[in-house]
């Protein structure tokens, strides 16, 4: 499913707008990332919750010649599946 598609069934699902729909979407990813990128932690009982983590400078290889590489340290985002979605997911 990409955007555009979760739009639709969203709208549908909920009886509103494509517009509205979309405006829903885009306020949720826009609060999503900005309490992530604060270094704050998004939960949704049931579904999952969102955090950001640091990951260390190392030493990696190019795949191509095999030289020796440094890779910068960054943050990186985690996702962790909530009961429910997990039990969803693995309902057979």
């Amino acid at each position: 499913m990409n955007k555009s598609e979760l739009i639709d069934a969203m709208a549908a699902d909920a009886g509103v707008s494509k517009g509205q729909a979309k405006a829903a979407l885009e306020s949720f990813l826009n609060n999503v990332s900005g309490t992530l990128k604060k270094g704050g932690r998004v939960s949704l009982v049931g579904f999952g919750s969102w955090s950001v983590s640091s990951r260390a400078a190392r030493d990696g290889r190019n795949p191509q010649t095999g030289k020796a590489i440094k890779i910068a340290a960054k943050k990186v985002v985690k996702f962790k599946g909530g009961a429910e979605l997990d039990a969803a997911v693995n309902k057979k």
